[in-house]
């Protein structure tokens, strides 16, 4: 009785505890949700969320520290390096040799030692180098971390930009929807009453089956432009994402000056290059140093254990100790370091040609992003004017066609024009802000 009524009150007890973790567990995943979730999903958001979360950044990151790290195990050989060593030998037969005439052995039967060393470099070459690159070598790591933040900067807006369009696309099919059911309901009414044949009817019908076939085209599209998107940004796949963006603001970002020209020292690349330079001046000169000599001060501190007993042996030491300096200089290698200067001579000569060669590829990127957006710019401004004149024409026809002027097939082609300048304009838009993004990255100017 004893133990049911204790099993039971232990049961209750431990759903309870349950229950509290569950309900724990819930809220603490409830608190973290809205964390990994943009409630904002403007552009500046967005590239800021990829550059937060995107795994090709945090292993930039990861990069530098193990660069950094790989740093300071250069470094710390200029600190003194103590070692421990600890012997122990049993001789089973020990040297004998002939000492006037009498044999004489020459050891014990057990010898043991415990030996500190310790060696200071005072002059080494890798060591140098190590010393005098640390710098170049830490803003290559972060030079490189630069230039993913620029690419993952250009893609996420370029695909934003393209989500925006598609989604206006939307906008403007379901605008069309609503036009055509409205054109659909009066050409029915007006065939019921007699004034105008089936025609108009059945013209009003394939209009609308069209026009929701190509909205339905475009949300299939959309979807899969989200989800391009998403995983530029390292998104849960799971949640959704709706963009912000006020399209006042966009058309004033669609301007660009254009008469800035460019900076070769503002592009990242050329930026690698210069650092890459530096690092095969310092590769050249540290072959030089090749025919200078190493030194190391070293020294060491010994307790020898002798005794031909092994339970005696540690029972007294006999310890010696010294210290000194190590001059190594090789005198000769087979022409190698030779031959190790030249060829670092050469890479300097080859980043020299990888410079000029990214200049005028730099010039070429500007030129041609430069043109695409000029060309652009051009086509939005007349599209932009396109529909407002084709939203004017419409209205006049579809007005005149209800007072028996014009016939279906010009209220049709009115709407279908409406519809296209709508949807140019849009992609004009789009096309303006991504080929601005490529003038920008030509010159520099993207710094995330």
């Amino acid at each position: 009785m004893f133990i049911n009524s204790f099993s039971s009150g232990a049961g209750k007890k431990a759903s309870s505890l349950i229950g509290l973790l569950i309900i724990l567990f819930s809220a603490t995943g409830y608190s973290q949700q809205p964390d990994s979730l943009l409630q904002n999903a403007t552009l500046q958001n967005v590239v800021q969320y990829a550059l937060k979360r995107q795994p090709l950044i945090q292993q930039s990151l990861a990069d530098e520290a193990i660069t950094d790290l790989q740093i300071k195990s250069k470094l710390a050989d200029w600190y003194p390096q103590v070692n421990f060593n600890y012997l122990y030998q049993h001789n089973f037969e020990v040297q004998t040799n002939i000492i006037a005439g009498n044999p004489v052995r020459l050891g014990v039967n057990n010898t043991s030692a415990l030996q500190f060393t310790a060696t200071q470099t005072i002059f080494n070459r890798d060591v140098l180098l190590a010393n005098r690159t640390k710098g170049e070598v830490k803003l290559q790591s972060k030079q490189q971390t630069a230039a993913n933040k620029i690419d993952i900067t250009v893609n996420v807006s370029k695909a934003f930009y393209d989500v925006l369009a598609t989604e206006q696309q939307i906008k403007v099919a379901n605008e069309n929807i609503t036009r055509l059911e409205k054109s659909l309901k009066d050409a029915k009414a007006l065939y019921d009453a007699g004034v105008v044949d089936k025609t108009d009817y059945k013209r009003a019908t394939i209009a609308l089956n069209n026009a929701k076939a190509s909205k339905k085209t475009n949300e299939e599209v959309l979807r899969a432009k989200q989800e391009y998107l998403k995983a530029l940004m390292n998104y849960p796949e799971a949640a959704n994402l709706d963009i912000v963006y006020d399209s006042a603001a966009l058309e004033q970002e669609a301007v660009l000056d254009t008469l800035q020209g460019i900076d070769y020292a503002k592009r990242i690349e050329y930026q690698q290059l210069e650092t890459q330079r530096k690092l095969l001046e310092a590769n050249l000169q540290y072959n030089k140093w090749s025919f200078l000599p190493s030194l190391n001060a070293n020294g060491a501190y010994n307790f020898n254990y002798l005794n031909n007993e092994f339970s005696k042996l540690y029972s007294q030491s006999f310890p010696n100790s010294y210290a000194g300096l190590t001059l190594s200089f090789p005198i000769f290698q087979g022409g190698k370091r030779k031959y190790n200067i030249k060829q670092a001579e050469w890479e300097l000569r080859r980043t020299d040609l990888g410079i000029i060669g990214l200049k005028n590829l730099i010039n070429s990127e500007y030129n041609s992003a430069l043109a695409n957006y000029k060309a652009n710019l051009t086509s939005y401004y007349a599209v932009k004017e396109n529909v407002q004149l084709a939203q004017e024409v419409y209205d006049v026809i579809d007005l005149q066609y209800r007072s028996g002027v014009k016939t279906y097939l010009e209220v049709i082609t009115a709407e279908t024009d409406l519809r296209t300048a709508q949807i140019n304009y849009f992609n004009a838009l789009y096309n303006v802000l991504s080929s601005k993004i490529d003038v920008q990255k030509s010159q520099g100017e993207i710094n995330p």
